[in-house]
């Protein structure tokens, strides 16, 4: 408020504008922190991540940037991606004797991909510059930039997971991932 010279009634007016137009998006981020701790706490992210590493097996580092991109996609924010599938993730890795580090930035990597075409970020975009109603539009001329940014995070994880094994430090013994 002191930087662009704002009266502390006009900032407050301001905030509570802000608070209602987020009031929705607040309340889906607190939704989806919830929904990570009640599936990390019960079990279902080791359940999930255990049959994830059955299926896939050695493969599995070519799909944990896939989950990350689709995690962002769904939540519309790398955050709550990394907090609803970082476990996954890291129980996955031990499951098939790869590095859980790699395949827990490999979600992030891969969220920051598919950040690109996420609703919510389009969405807002749009809002920001004046094209509501343009968002098809923008995500048809760009989903392929992140589905080729993807290709090229999955190479690299890829090549980090069984060309170059020790090139991702291990997390330290006896800390939390």
């Amino acid at each position: 408020m002191v930087l662009v010279r704002m009266s502390p009634v006009t900032g407050g007016k301001v905030l509570l504008k802000t608070f209602q137009q987020m009031k929705f998006a607040l309340l889906t981020l607190a939704s989806v922190v919830g929904i990570a701790y009640v599936a990390n706490y019960s079990g279902m992210s080791f359940t999930l991540a255990l049959a994830l590493a059955h299926l896939a097996g050695t493969l599995y580092p070519i799909i944990s940037p896939v989950i990350g991109w689709f995690g962002v996609f769904l939540t519309g924010s790398v955050t709550s991606s990394s907090v609803l599938l970082g476990k996954l993730q890291q129980v996955s890795a031990m499951q098939i004797g790869v590095n859980p580090v790699l395949t827990t930035s490999a979600n992030l990597a891969g969220s920051m991909t598919g950040k690109l075409v996420s609703p919510q970020s389009l969405a807002i975009a749009c809002a920001a510059t004046n094209m509501t109603g343009r968002e098809s539009d923008i995500f048809r001329s760009i989903w392929k930039y992140s589905v080729f940014l993807l290709a090229i995070v999955i190479l690299l994880i890829v090549a980090q997971a069984y060309l170059f094994p020790g090139i991702v430090p291990n997390a330290a013994p006896g800390t939390a991932m």
